[in-house]
């Protein structure tokens, strides 16, 4: 998957995350893309791109711990 697919599929898993009244983490996105607790840095670049191509924002109710992030699709 490239940079562009991998943005579009976190968006994708934050929308579905949504409708289930849940929020996408790390780990939720990590596990989607069938990855081990040692990838979590590359899961971590996707979710830092994510924002800057207006596909999700950081859910703002969990304060600005990074430890228990939590992101809404945008």
């Amino acid at each position: 998957m490239d940079r562009n697919n991998r943005i579009r599929a976190c968006y994708q898993h934050a929308a579905l995350k949504w409708v289930m009244a849940e929020r996408m983490t790390n780990q939720s996105l990590r596990e989607r893309f069938g990855l081990p607790d040692t990838k979590a840095a590359v899961v971590s670049q996707v979710i830092a791109a994510a924002p800057d191509a207006g596909s999700v924002k950081a859910d703002e109710s969990v304060g600005g711990s990074r430890k228990f992030a939590r992101y809404l699709p945008f």
